[in-house]
């Protein structure tokens, strides 16, 4: 999705048809962000207040867009993700398509399992109960995904790579990269946070099947081989 600074087309009657809010939030005003990308309870606490209030009212509006409103109060994200094309276990061919306003997006084969890795680590790191927060360095993650790589791999060109695919999970939304002390962003150094928000993307049930994908993962690297995956 894009932002636009313009009228979305989608949105442009919403106002007219959405009440006030207290903290001056209508239903317009909570649903436009959500078309724009995750809102987090952490980033905006009185834009969250206003969408856990009007969430059924959200619901139905975003339905009619073929899309569903995921929000999940305990880890304090909420996204729009689009409805199956058809009801589960029906196939109906005389049914009518919407055209998908999200957009699916390809993966390469290297940040497909960078994400794989860290819903792995997130998971371990949930399991410790020691914070709620996981943050990586690099020097972390580049041992993660190490194990994964050919034995005779170059290491300058593993770092230099594995920040073009960092770079790219930060613009998905899976990763923030943090501030370093001096309140500058350096590109090829500092840490992460693992937003939680990948949970919500590699559940639990693929998890179950981890370790037999991540020894198919090993061989078709170390024959040299990419792939594609959907997010």
């Amino acid at each position: 999705m894009t932002e636009d600074d313009g009228e979305h087309p989608i949105t442009s009657g919403l106002a007219a048809a959405s009440g006030p809010v207290p903290g001056a939030y209508d239903l317009s005003a909570v649903v436009i962000p959500l078309l724009k990308g995750v809102v987090y309870q952490e980033t905006d606490a009185r834009l969250w207040s206003a969408l856990f209030s009007l969430q059924s009212r959200v619901r139905d509006y975003v339905s009619v867009l073929g899309l569903d409103l995921v929000l999940d109060e305990a880890e304090g994200y909420a996204f729009l993700r689009s409805r199956p094309q058809f009801s589960e276990g029906v196939d109906d061919p005389s049914a009518e398509k919407l055209p998908r306003l999200i957009a699916r997006r390809p993966l390469s084969f290297p940040v497909s399992l960078l994400l794989a890795l860290l819903r792995k680590k997130l998971a371990e790191f949930d399991a410790s109960g020691s914070d709620t927060r996981l943050i990586l360095s690099l020097d972390q993650i580049v041992d993660i995904i190490r194990v994964f790589l050919p034995d005779k791999s170059n290491e300058a060109k593993l770092i230099d790579q594995l920040d073009t695919h960092l770079n790219k999970i930060v613009d998905l939304g899976f990763l923030r990269r943090l501030k370093s002390s001096s309140g500058t962003q350096a590109s090829k150094a500092g840490t992460f946070e693992v937003r939680r928000i990948l949970k919500a993307f590699i559940d639990a049930q693929w998890l179950a099947d981890f370790d037999t994908r991540l020894n198919r993962y090993r061989l078709q690297l170390q024959a040299g081989l990419e792939g594609t995956a959907d997010e």
